[in-house]
C-alpha cells in the first residue's frame, strides 16, 4: 500500500521528531509553530519513514492516508 495523502493535525509540539526521522516530508516552520508536509502526489518513497515519524510522534498529530 502507498501512502497518498499526509498532513498535521492542530497540535503539533514542534519537537523536531517529523523532520529528524522524514526531512523529505516534513519540516518544522518555527514561525508557524508547528511542522509542514511538503507537496507531493506520491509519499510512497518515503511511507516507512512516514510511519515512523507518526508512531514517533509524542501528541500524535501526524496522519497519512494510504490506497
Amino acid at each position: 500500500m502507498g501512502i497518498i495523502r499526509v498532513w498535521i493535525e492542530e497540535g503539533c509540539v514542534t519537537c523536531g521528531n517529523s523532520e529528524e526521522v522524514c526531512p523529505e516530508v516534513f519540516e518544522i516552520d518555527v514561525e508557524a509553530g508547528t511542522a509542514i508536509v511538503h507537496d507531493s502526489d506520491d509519499f510512497s518513497a518515503y511511507a516507512d519513514k512516514i510511519r515512523l515519524a507518526a508512531a514517533s510522534c509524542p501528541v500524535n498529530v501526524i496522519k497519512f492516508e494510504e490506497n
